[in-house]
């Protein structure tokens, strides 16, 4: 059986005993360091506006890859003959070149499926097949380098960004010798767009309809200008750009020494 809790006995004339009294600690506010309470509402961990955090970002590598490859270029001393693709053609050529080859695009998968097989009925009903494109854009590194060796190719285009470099960087070489005007152009993805792919190194044209012949002789001057006879561009190398802190310590260096050599002349003027 469970015994009954024991009442307090409380003396006559007595009071009962005082609960324990809670210590309230008084806190002086501080005008240097002003308390801030940390909110914990909705929204309430949303970072203030105007910090730009992206310096600690962790981005992915090829991020970081690509940005350490573009600061290398600058650091290190280019050849010529890789520096040639840092020269791609301004944005108002590029529009000029891309809309003549629009209308050379080669056909689509689908469509070339299709157009076999009406040329595979008409065949069997003895009707007269579709014709093809008469002239249309070349791609594929092999197939633009042969048309290259056999003076085929009429304006060949090479992207700027081709990864490794090594794939491309013999073309514009083998175009000066075998005479045939190229340009070097933003960027394999444009290109690969241009023939249904994701990316093209090369493109080019071997030739066009009549009423394209006078834009197409007027890119070949241009191209040619540019890029088959500059001998600039052939032999100027590229790099050595170093970064601000390194240019703001040549540029104190520089200045100390000028002073210097101010002084010593100064004080042999004196003498």
């Amino acid at each position: 059986a469970t015994m009954a809790p024991a009442k307090k006995v409380v003396k006559k004339g007595g009071k009962a005993a005082p609960a324990a009294a809670t210590k309230q600690t008084k806190t002086k506010s501080d005008p240097l360091f002003p308390a801030r309470p940390r909110t914990t509402m909705i929204g309430g961990a949303i970072r203030p506006k105007g910090r730009d955090l992206s310096r600690f970002v962790k981005w992915p590598k090829y991020v970081r890859i690509q940005r350490q490859r573009a600061v290398l270029y600058q650091r290190l001393k280019v050849p010529p003959t890789i520096n040639q693709f840092t020269k791609a053609i301004d944005k108002n050529k590029a529009m000029t070149v891309f809309s003549l080859l629009n209308k050379y695009r080669p056909e689509t998968a689908a469509a070339k499926k299709q157009r076999i097989k009406e040329t595979a009925a008409a065949t069997a009903s003895g009707g007269t097949p579709p014709a093809r494109m008469a002239h249309q854009v070349k791609f594929g590194l092999k197939h633009v380098t042969t048309l290259i060796e056999d003076k085929k190719a009429a304006l060949v285009l090479i992207a700027c960004d081709v990864d490794p470099v090594e794939l491309v960087m013999w073309i514009p070489t083998l175009c000066r010798k075998m005479d045939i005007p190229f340009m070097i152009v933003k960027d394999k993805a444009r290109l690969g767009a241009l023939v249904h792919q994701r990316t093209a190194a090369v493109v080019c044209l071997t030739d066009v309809s009549k009423e394209d012949q006078a834009q197409l002789k007027l890119l070949q001057d241009v191209a040619r200008e540019q890029f088959n006879d500059n001998s600039d561009i052939v032999r100027k190398w590229g790099g050595g750009i170093m970064g601000l802190k390194t240019q703001a310590k040549l540029d104190k260096r520089a200045k100390a020494m000028a002073i210097e050599e101010a002084k010593k002349q100064a004080s042999l003027g004196q003498v």
